[in-house]
């Protein structure tokens, strides 16, 4: 039992409480930044569910293989970030990213050579089940593949370095949304998605990108001193602010606006009993952020991206219960 509370501990908070004792799973939990794998495991549920609906050969094989190929993908690209970062000198003891959770090579949690090993082990387990894919699917699903291996990898590696110069976030915008999403339902459904699926990866694809511009705002400062031109810091707090909730009210518009013509399901204006806790980040998005962390605040000094994530959740997981519900009881609009 104190096995499963602390997996529950980690995968809410990215961290460990002192007083307990690291176990080999928690320990890697930590390392690959598990309490974010919801967004990706959102994204394949989303493009798996499109296909179960429009596809007369839905596979469910495909389905569940394509969704672990994705969560390791995102534990690799993790890792791949803490190593890069912590080469190139951007991750120290006082950036942000040693502080809300413990860095694996800064806390001692694993070598380089040991981080290097996972990094590569994880990346070859995703290419065999890419070479499945290929040969059951065709060479169509390397253009997902690599364009999210590029994405991924060059996010923080030299020489793009694409974080550095205000791409990384359209970056996420492209992986969590059409390549996470389309791909899945490519494989899954064995055609390419139709413009109405292309139209849908849009609005979860807001949504992570929420999150990471949060993490961002949060960093902002550490950043520009680094030289990491981040969009918040090309665009200052005050405009990335505001961007953010644009985004996250978007995500409501779009939602609607795809409903309305008959892309979406009905269902998936479920979204909308999320808007009570919109309502409450964008409160916090338009207060000051608290010079010291809350009472039991586990990832402090984060905190934009914490009331982003908190949001994004909800309202990914009200998406999914849309979809999941027009497989039971199909309901369209086409009032355009």
């Amino acid at each position: 039992m104190s096995l499963l509370s602390n997996w529950k501990e980690v995968l809410e908070t990215v961290n460990l409480s002192p007083d307990k004792e690291m176990d080999v799973v928690s320990k890697w939990l930590i390392i690959t930044r598990a309490a974010v794998f919801s967004m990706t495991i959102t994204s394949g549920l989303i493009g798996g569910l499109l296909a179960a609906a429009l596809s007369e050969h839905f596979n469910w094989y495909h389905f569940g293989l394509a969704l672990v190929g994705l969560v390791l993908a995102h534990a690799a690209n993790n890792m791949i970030n803490d190593y890069f970062d912590l080469e190139a000198g951007v991750d120290t003891d006082e950036y942000a990213r040693a502080q809300y959770s413990p860095h694996p090579i800064l806390s001692g949690m694993v070598s380089k050579r040991g981080l290097l090993t996972a990094i590569l082990t994880v990346n070859l387990i995703d290419l065999a089940i890419l070479i499945y894919f290929v040969i059951s699917m065709g060479w169509q699903v390397l253009i997902f593949a690599l364009a999210g291996l590029f994405i991924s990898v060059f996010y923080v590696a030299p020489p793009l370095k694409l974080k550095h110069h205000g791409l990384g976030e359209p970056g996420v915008f492209l992986v969590w949304g059409p390549l996470m999403i389309g791909g899945t339902y490519f494989v899954t459904s064995g055609e390419m998605p139709s413009p109405g699926v292309w139209l849908a990866c849009v609005p979860y694809a807001l949504i992570v990108t929420t999150v990471l511009v949060g993490k961002h705002i949060d960093k902002r400062e550490l950043d520009e001193v680094k030289g990491i031109r981040t969009i918040p810091v090309i665009t200052g707090d005050k405009a990335s602010l505001w961007l953010n909730q644009a985004l996250m009210i978007g995500y409501y518009l779009i939602v609607s606006i795809l409903v309305l013509t008959g892309t979406l399901s009905v269902w998936v204006l479920l979204v909308f009993f999320a808007i009570r806790r919109l309502v409450m980040v964008l409160k916090i998005y338009n207060e000051p952020k608290p010079s010291e962390p809350p009472p039991d605040y586990p990832v402090w000094p984060l905190w934009f991206v914490s009331a982003a994530f908190h949001h994004g959740k909800l309202a990914g997981g009200l998406f999914v219960l849309g979809l999941i519900l027009n497989l039971i009881l199909p309901l369209t609009l086409n009032l355009f």
